[in-house]
């Protein structure tokens, strides 16, 4: 029903700046909430941020709070994490997922809110 392909990885240094993107496909009508997840070698999956797409509300993870931004550009069917003073513990592959139920902000970070996930991009930061 919904087709979610993510774009904007790469590698850099450690201080510096990349922005990922997320195009939606398919019945993007039925999105209720959007979310970046990472995860990295060895490590389990981590919600970054997301977003209610219907009224903008944003939420994030501690560790990357006040360092990276998520944003929506509904005329488009985009969602961007704009991503800040990137340190190696970042690097991670990192996936774009959306969600068709209302679920209570304490859970939006959470795995089992999403329906969709796409493929994921790769981010590695070096020191």
């Amino acid at each position: 029903q919904v087709h979610l392909v993510e774009s904007g990885g790469g590698s850099v240094q450690g201080g510096g700046s990349l922005r990922l993107s997320c195009a939606a496909s398919g019945k993007t009508f039925s999105i209720n909430e959007m979310g970046w997840f990472r995860q990295a070698p060895g490590k389990e999956r981590e919600g970054v941020a997301a977003i209610y797409t219907g009224g903008g509300s944003t939420y994030y993870a501690d560790s990357v709070k006040g360092r990276f931004t998520i944003a929506q550009d509904n005329a488009n069917k985009t969602v961007y994490l704009q991503m800040d003073s990137l340190q190696p513990e970042d690097s991670a592959m990192y996936y774009c997922a959306a969600g068709r139920a209302w679920v209570h902000w304490e859970r939006i970070l959470l795995s089992p809110t999403y329906n969709y996930w796409g493929q994921g991009t790769q981010v590695t930061v070096s020191s």
